[in-house]
């Protein structure tokens, strides 16, 4: 068998997202009407297997729109240009800042070890104490630096018990931890729309293919997806603790490496406090910007103050709290950094996952413009048969499956387009659709590269890639059902 080398993979994936290209140019046939949607399908090709092969950097991949766009006279430049800069970035961006903040002066540390430090000392409660702390935290930071931030109190807890107990009897303890950090920290993420990049590009997908619909707010999202994440991360635990990696009983787990950890950290600091202000700001200012109806109470929105309430977004209240963070003094200034963050906290800010972002945004806003959402929608008429739990049931297979293999970004890229389009031709609720979808691709917990967290705990040597099959393929098949009941429960 031919091994070929990582750079030889690379080679064969550009070749064939060129291949791809020239195929639909030359043999596709849309109609004469769809000529520029036709290009604008050869294009998401290229640019599918390009970012699914990693044949390039997703973020080089991303800047093919502000090309090939204009070239192929489908979208102007200036239009395609303003995809890669909007308030859907502009909220990712302010959101980031703010982690960075944590980051910086240790309050995520702080945060993780005291939910760690409420829970008890068996080994399922301390497992459920990481999940929980994973869980919270990736609501408001990436999922991915939530990960690298609890993996090494958790290495720390299984090196203590396998020293006190061997590595035999700690085993199940200490792959059940490993996937426990990592399933928690996605299954967070699901809860806010700053949690993980999906939610992000449906809110912007949204924006583009339904302008004149009401949009989704951030505590709207939350009413549906918080209690969603609070139930996969139970099942998660009993999973994980009951069913497939059974604990040993006889181990007896005290808590004092999560508090010597704890009592490093010292008594909290006065930038602590300063940031962890502005972070629970943010929030209640996020969750209550426009009117928030639960099926009790009605709670205003504390945008309704001002007479342009209509213009100020998340993201505007993002960069409102990010700036302060700029401004704040801190207690002991003994440098030229004066202030909670500096400057080179600009420098920090994932420039490559802003590219993504606007690349898929641009590739949505040919979809429309060219014409292909409406060509494909039309091309989805057989579906209207379909009962609709049945047509949700086989959607979120399908994403979650996939998502093993293939960037979750990317997919939720290219796949939103077309179920907006499907929407449009079924005449359903777009959200229907697009919401469970978006939903899915966060639920991949088979293999190390179904997320950037699995495979942060893959890392860690503790696992073997059957043990997170065994489990995840269990949870891939839960989620697949939770998600299908509440859209159900949701849009039926």
């Amino acid at each position: 068998m031919i091994k070929l080398k990582p750079f030889q993979v690379k080679w064969l994936g550009l070749l064939a997202g060129v291949v791809c290209l020239l195929c639909v140019l030359m043999f596709a046939n849309f109609g004469a009407e769809y000529q520029n949607a036709k290009i604008v399908a050869a294009i998401a090709v290229l640019m599918s297997v390009w970012w699914i092969t990693e044949a390039a950097p997703l973020s080089v991949t991303s800047l093919i729109p502000l090309v090939l766009f204009p070239l192929f006279g489908v979208v102007s430049g200036a239009v395609t240009a303003e995809s890669y800069m909007n308030s859907t970035i502009i909220l990712f961006m302010g959101g980031f800042i703010i982690a960075i903040a944590m980051e910086k002066w240790n309050l995520h540390k702080r945060i993780a070890l005291k939910v760690i430090k409420i829970f008890g000392s068996s080994p399922s409660k301390i497992i459920l104490g990481f999940m929980v702390a994973a869980g919270f935290i990736s609501m408001w930071i990436s999922n991915t630096a939530t990960c690298l931030m609890i993996l090494p109190i958790g290495l720390a807890i299984i090196y203590k018990v396998e020293n006190e107990f061997g590595e035999e009897k700690s085993v199940n303890f200490s792959k059940s931890l490993m996937l426990a950090i990592a399933y928690a920290s996605s299954i967070g993420g699901i809860g806010t729309f700053i949690g993980t990049p999906p939610n992000l590009i449906f809110q912007r997908m949204y924006a583009i293919n339904f302008p004149n619909n009401p949009q989704l707010k951030f505590g709207e999202w939350m009413i549906f997806a918080v209690p969603l994440a609070i139930v996969m991360t139970i099942i998660g635990w009993l999973v994980l603790t009951k069913v497939i990696f059974k604990l040993n009983d006889n181990l007896v787990l005290d808590k004092k490496i999560v508090e010597e950890e704890y009592q490093k950290l010292g008594k909290i600091t006065y930038e602590e406090k300063a940031v962890l202000y502005v972070f629970v700001l943010t929030s209640l200012l996020w969750i209550f910007r426009s009117d928030l109806e639960l099926s009790f109470v009605k709670i205003p929105g504390w945008s309704g103050l001002f007479s342009s309430s209509n213009l100020i977004d998340d993201s505007t209240v993002a960069v409102a709290m990010a700036l302060a963070l700029f401004l704040i003094p801190r207690k002991n200034r003994k440098d030229e950094h004066n202030f909670i963050l500096s400057g080179d906290a600009i420098m920090k800010v994932p420039w490559d996952i802003v590219l993504l972002f606007g690349g898929g945004f641009a590739l949505a806003e040919g979809f429309v413009q060219s014409g292909l959402s409406q060509f494909i929608g039309h091309e989805f008429a057989a579906l209207k048969g379909f009962p609709f739990v049945a047509l949700i049931f086989i959607l979120c297979t399908i994403i979650v499956f996939s998502s093993e293999l293939t960037s979750n970004t990317a997919q939720t890229t290219i796949i939103l387009p077309i179920l907006a389009s499907l929407a449009k031709e079924l005449g359903v609720n777009p959200l229907s659709i697009m919401i469970p979808a978006t939903l899915s691709v966060s639920l991949a917990f088979m293999l190390p590269v179904g997320t950037p967290p699995n495979a942060i705990v893959f890392s860690s040597k503790r696992l073997k890639v059957w043990d997170m099959v065994k489990a995840g393929f269990m949870l891939n098949i839960i989620g697949i059902i939770l998600v299908t009941i509440l859209a159900y429960l949701l849009f039926d």
